[in-house]
């Protein structure tokens, strides 16, 4: 009588834990939070003050910022960390959702080599693994438009910016097709004009030679 209760008793904790298991397994995944959409962006560094470019106000200029940071946050570092006295000035660049920030980054757009990016540990929304990455190429233009003071490279961006940012840079100062297309005009003229002379020429000893013919 004690074994068939104590077997009735396993069977129903087993059927149990089976049903427990079942149930857990087919319970949905947490679903994640999406990550709130960056709405302003400040940069701080040497010899500026503190530049905002808000979506609302400036998207342009905002998405041209957001473009240089917003693939460092799950970026695997690409690069060791500069000398000290080859990085050039520091500009930190930080992403708010409305206002809480969200990400902060250390741009250093005239690094030798190139510019630079680095990834501190300690971010706004939590800790990351810190890393150096390089920087796009654009970097310095960015900042620049956005009001940082750093001298323009008319050989990055071609463009301004809307709303009066920027500047306007002649097509043939930056393009290489359209220098090599000038060079070739002037070398065929160049061409022509040794041609012309060239025919005058023959025809002036043609007719020295008639004339001398003549007399002999």
């Amino acid at each position: 009588m004690v074994r068939a209760v104590m077997a009735r008793l396993v069977v129903s904790a087993g059927a149990l834990a089976g049903t427990l298991l079942l149930t857990a397994g087919l319970a949905p995944a947490p679903v994640q939070a999406a990550p709130p959409k960056p709405t302003s962006i400040t940069v701080t560094g040497r010899d500026i003050n503190k530049l905002t470019v808000d979506a609302a106000e400036r998207d342009e200029l905002f998405q041209l910022l957001l473009s240089e940071v917003s693939w460092l946050a799950t970026a695997t570092p690409q690069t060791s960390a500069p000398a000290k006295n080859k990085r050039g000035p520091k500009f930190v660049l930080t992403v708010y959702a409305k206002k809480a920030a969200q990400q902060t980054y250390d741009l250093y757009p005239l690094a030798t080599g190139g510019p630079r990016a680095f990834r501190p540990a300690k971010q706004p929304t939590g800790t990351k693994k810190a890393g150096w990455f390089y920087g796009r190429l654009t970097m310095s233009e960015s900042l620049r438009v956005s009001g940082v003071p750093i001298k323009a490279r008319a050989d990055v961006i071609s463009g301004g910016i809307g709303g009066g940012v920027g500047e306007e840079v002649a097509r043939g100062e930056i393009d290489p097709i359209a220098s090599v297309n000038d060079y070739l005009a002037e070398v065929r003229r160049l061409f022509l004009l040794n041609g012309a002379v060239l025919v005058l020429v023959l025809f002036g000893l043609a007719g020295v030679a008639f004339l001398i013919r003549r007399r002999v």
